[in-house]
């Protein structure tokens, strides 16, 4: 209700007064232009750009070169921290890798201001923009992703130089019937209260590309003075680091690091230049005229202030890029959920399903996290630790150690620790699905398949693990026996599985992979005759048979429910394409023994 009478309430204003409503009109036409850029850029992101992305910032300098090219080129920081902020959530890069991205960000913002002071305020741009808006219309309507991104692009340019139009036309307007210098403040005091005017402004408009626009804009029709603008600009500056506040409320928590790390750069950078304001316009004015910019220039100007602000922050918080990173995990910290508590999702988040390829690898990391909490309940259904598993003991070894059943709820289990993480993903998932093309979901659901093959695995160790807690303790011990021999190919498969998982190696990946193709088959105890010999000799009862052959079969099914687990999360989401991981998948029969992994090695 509230939002309605303010919406009114500006509305007979805008009405009252024909020049705020070109200004008004301005300023929208070119938030809807910006809007429309972002959208034709994110039809880009997703594959050359996210590429590009993970191989240019593996150092600072080369994120801070990638900020700074990108925003330049999509002239938007927003859209370039939402980018870094959604990487980062993914675990694509480091907190430190997308402070370097931000620190670019706010360089490559400044050639947007030279470009509206230089070309935008000198010359009719209204003219440039009508064609524009004609052919990015019509690419729009077109089947070709790459045909629509270059629609909205154009569309969005066309619409922000009609928008820079209008403001200009609506300032220019005001000189005759009003004169905005009044109301300046001059002072301290006063550059405080236009860096807040400026901060509110862009918190408003969530760019601050359209702040320095409307800055511009006024300060060209001599609406508000030299020095107030200045400081309305360092307001803009502090503002803009709202639009990756609020990308960041639906990320990872690392991803809210970098949002806090950009807000610490933008304020801590404007409240420091705040006292410096008239040592800057001195240099100003010793530096403009080497640039060629006219004494009474004030737009480029403003420019020039503009970019020494943002070097200057990038010279103060370059050196401390790792010292700052460390003071937002002393400040962030996640907290660790209690054993008896409900476990939840590590790395899913809204912000992962802004692009492809972080939407991919969060759902990879999750499953991988799915993983590991199933392969310790099929562990302690087998009566042994997972612990026991990743250590260097013989497996013999290990079932003397653990000869006791261990019994725990694998019903409580799951709903403690998997439930919830297995409905997320699949959610996720299916979200993912739906708004991506099918190149994506080729990549997508492989691992969503994984995720059903990791509970299928789960229930078979479920179903296995009643008989397994009562012939363990049997005096039996030819059922015993054949007991401890599937716990002991289990063993050995997630041993394997184990090592798989931690290898960064993926020929080494692929030979182990083959070697659990291979040892699956060992599970069918029919096949070899041994359940017949038993029945035959009366050394198991018929309830006997019956129970290991349905358990023979469980564990089979958790074998080869984990084969397939491990070919799509360590092998498929690896490969750079079906032909090449093809090439690399070896001949099954070439490897026979997990000990001559090595020397297989030393001749492929």
């Amino acid at each position: 209700m509230l939002l309605l009478v303010v919406i009114l309430a500006l509305s007979y204003t805008f009405i009252q007064s024909k020049n705020m409503l070109h200004i008004a009109a301005g300023v929208a036409i070119f938030l809807l232009g910006m809007q429309s850029l972002e959208e034709g850029f994110r039809f880009f992101v997703g594959g050359l750009l996210d590429r590009f992305l993970k191989k240019i910032t593996n150092n600072l300098y080369k994120s801070i070169l990638f900020g700074a090219v990108t925003t330049t080129l999509m002239q938007s920081s927003g859209l370039v921290a939402v980018i870094a902020i959604s990487f980062i959530s993914a675990g694509l890069i480091s907190v430190a890798q997308g402070v370097g991205i931000i620190l670019g960000g706010n360089i490559g913002t400044t050639t947007g201001a030279w470009l509206i002071a230089a070309l935008g305020l000198k010359i009719n741009i209204a003219t440039y923009a009508l064609p524009m808006l004609v052919f990015g219309t019509l690419l729009i309507f077109q089947e070709s992703k790459r045909l629509k991104g270059i629609g909205y692009a154009l569309t969005g340019l066309g619409f922000s130089f009609l928008g820079i139009a209008y403001m200009k036309e609506g300032f220019d307007a005001f000189k005759e019937t009003i004169d905005l210098t009044q109301y300046t403040a001059d002072g301290f005091m006063g550059l405080i209260l236009f860096v807040l005017i400026g901060a509110g402004i862009t918190i408003v408009m969530q760019s601050s590309h359209a702040s320095l626009v409307l800055i511009l804009t006024a300060l060209s029709a001599s609406q508000i003075t030299y020095e107030n603008a200045i400081a309305l600009t360092i307001g803009a500056n502090i503002g803009t680091t709202i639009t990756a506040i609020i990308g960041a409320l639906g990320a990872s928590f690392e991803g809210k690091k970098l949002a806090g790390a950009h807000f610490l750069i933008n304020t801590l950078t404007g409240f420091l230049l705040i006292w410096f304001v008239p040592q800057l316009i001195h240099f100003i004015d010793i530096t403009a005229p080497f640039l060629g910019i006219p004494k009474d220039d004030y737009p480029l100007k403003l420019a020039l202030y503009h970019t020494y602000f943002n070097l200057i922050c990038v010279l103060l918080f370059a050196p401390a890029v790792h010292g700052l990173v460390a003071l937002l995990n002393r400040v962030f910290k996640q907290e660790v959920t209690p054993e008896n508590e409900i476990d939840d999702v590590l790395f899913i988040n809204d912000v992962a399903l802004d692009f492809p390829d972080t939407a991919q690898a969060t759902l990879l990391k999750e499953t991988k996290h799915l993983y590991n909490n199933v392969f310790d309940i099929i562990a302690k259904g087998l009566s042994v630790t997972k612990e026991d598993i990743t250590s260097g003991m013989e497996i013999e070894d290990i079932l003397k150690l653990r000869n006791k059943a261990l019994s725990i709820n694998m019903d409580e289990y799951y709903e403690r620790r998997i439930k919830e993480i297995y409905g997320k993903i699949i959610n996720f998932a299916i979200m993912a699905q739906g708004k991506f093309a099918d190149e994506s979901n080729r990549q997508l659901i492989p691992i969503k398949n994984a995720t059903i093959g990791i509970v299928e695995a789960f229930k078979a160790s479920k179903h296995m693990q009643k008989n397994m807690l009562r012939y363990l303790e049997s005096d039996n011990e030819y059922i015993k026996s054949e007991y401890n021999h599937i716990r002991k190919n289990l063993i050995k498969h997630l041993r394997t599985m184990q090592m798989i998982f931690n290898t960064s190696e993926e020929d080494v990946a692929l030979l182990l992979l083959s070697k659990l193709q291979l040892d699956t088959k060992k599970y069918d105890i029919a096949a070899n005759k041994s359940l017949d010999n038993l029945i035959r000799t009366n050394k198991i009862t018929y309830t006997m048979a019956t129970s290991l052959m349905n358990d023979t079969t469980y564990a089979y099914t958790i074998a080869s429910e984990l084969t397939k687990v491990a070919h799509t999360l360590f092998i498929h989401a690896n490969a750079e394409t079906k032909e090449e991981h093809e090439a690399l998948i070896l001949n099954e029969t070439e490897v026979t023994d997990l000990t001559h992994v090595n020397e297989i090695r030393s001749h492929t």
